[in-house]
């Protein structure tokens, strides 16, 4: 096996075979880790009762507030490797990959830190129902102590994503995924440790997934070789890193602040609803996944090359990765409202659970390829390395949006249907902003392919 197998040449040769080839183990990879969440949930719901399925689902808004900002530095690390990749700087290379990976296990255990302390306060202040509140805070306290090797996995997944390897981070997935599976059942259904049980089970799941990338970066040749002698934080790459990477983690930071608000929103209906939209959210959770690998593609497509200096390949890359994400959102999006009941029902065998989830899932599941290519034009424009505008972007169409939307539409009119219709209209906004955002700064860029670009130092 050469050192080149795994690898992808984006700069060159038809762009749509390649765009798909990237994307589908993405999909999977990305389908593989919400299972880690939906086993989370179905084993509790089977097994544990409506309570302890509303303390898990009462934590993802709070969790994602609190992780994305790190993850987002993985954004920089991922568009960092691709550009140098696309440049052939070796010496760049290398020193990217082990900044970020250093990088990723401090920010671990910073959240470590975060999430334990702060698990409670916040929990209380999202107005989280009594009788889930100490099974929420257990829950999210044990997953949090987890942070480190998550980290790891999503730095170290980001280097191989920017060469073109999606194929072996999906093989490490299938692996940590089915230990996951196994040990919520044995802790659940054997030891009886409920939230506690699924929790630790995610944790010891994403320690395998993390030491299987580790493992692979080691083995590998040349720039992209992973050695602990060669660990250490490079200040120009982390500049550089922080400037791509905060932006995004900020923008995620800004959904999930919004996704909060609405989750707080959502818990004052109690808890059988909360446990609807906890098991609807999951499923959407497939759809958005799947779109978001396109995402992903666009980023690191658009990255390798911009670093060849290949930009007339940039526009044809923007079109086909809307494409794509349009037909899968659509496809993926109606299908998982069609078969809505049944699917419910696997997370919980509550009536009134999958009628809450399914009214989610009208609001949400049609529309959600303009979530899609939404993403697809962020991903377009931090892979040209303009990561602030797609930020204020979404500041102002996201959160400001959905902020002014609880406390008018909303408001005015206190029902489900009225607050999950926030997402839609926020989602059409803020596509349409970042597609103006996206051809003011391509025209930026030269017209012909091979002639530097000013921003290329970084």
């Amino acid at each position: 096996m050469t050192k080149k197998s795994y690898e992808m040449d984006m700069c060159s040769g038809p762009l749509l075979g390649k765009i798909l080839r990237f994307a589908l183990p993405l999909m999977l990879s990305g389908i593989l880790q919400l299972l880690f969440n939906a086993a989370d949930i179905v084993v509790v719901g089977q097994f544990a009762g409506h309570e302890s399925l509303a303390a898990v689902g009462s934590t993802s808004s709070l969790i994602n507030l609190l992780v994305n900002l790190f993850i987002g530095l993985s954004v920089g690390t991922n568009v960092l490797v691709a550009r140098y990749y696309g440049a052939k700087r070796e010496k760049d290379i290398s020193d990217a990959v082990h900044t970020s990976l250093l990088v990723s296990v401090l920010s671990g255990l910073a959240l470590v830190a975060i999430g334990v302390a702060l698990a409670r306060p916040l929990l209380e202040l999202m107005g989280t129902p009594e009788n889930v509140l100490s099974l929420a805070v257990l829950y999210m306290r044990i997953f949090f102590c987890g942070m480190p090797v998550m980290m790891l996995y999503n730095f170290g997944s980001a280097v191989l994503r920017a060469v073109g390897d999606t194929k072996r981070p999906l093989y490490f997935l299938l692996i940590s995924g089915i230990i996951n599976i196994l040990l919520n059942l044995f802790f659940v259904i054997v030891c009886h440790m409920a939230v506690a049980g699924v929790a630790l089970a995610t944790v010891i799941s994403q320690a395998v997934s993390a030491l299987l990338v580790v493992r692979c970066l080691a083995k590998m040749e040349g720039s992209l070789k992973f050695s602990f002698r060669r660990l250490c934080i490079r200040k120009p790459i982390l500049i550089q890193m922080i400037k791509i990477g905060l932006p995004a983690g900020m923008q995620g930071c800004v959904f999930s602040i919004s996704n909060a608000l609405i989750q707080s929103s959502i818990n004052s209906f109690g808890s059988v609803a909360m446990a609807g939209n906890t098991a609807a959210s999951n499923l959407e959770g497939f759809v958005y996944t799947s779109m978001n690998a396109v995402h992903q593609t666009a980023l690191s497509f658009t990255s390798q090359n911009l670093g060849g200096r290949k930009y007339t390949r940039i526009n044809k890359i923007w079109w086909m990765s809307l494409a794509v994400v349009s037909v899968i959102g659509l496809v993926m999006g109606n299908l998982m409202y069609l078969f809505g009941r049944p699917l419910l029902g696997i997370y919980s065998p509550d009536a009134a659970v999958a009628d809450y989830g399914l009214l989610r899932m009208q609001m949400i599941c049609i529309p959600y390829f303009l979530c899609g290519v939404m993403d697809v034009m962020v991903g377009s424009l931090r892979g040209m390395g303009y990561s602030l505008l797609p930020m204020f972007v979404s500041l102002t169409g996201a959160c400001a949006f959905r902020v002014l939307w609880i406390y008018t539409f909303f408001a005015w009119d206190r029902t489900l249907s009225v607050l999950y219709f926030s997402y839609p209209v926020s989602w059409l906004l803020t596509l349409i902003v970042h597609g103006v955002c996206y051809f003011l700064m391509r025209r930026r860029l030269p017209k012909e392919d091979g002639l530097p670009w000013s921003r290329e130092r970084g």
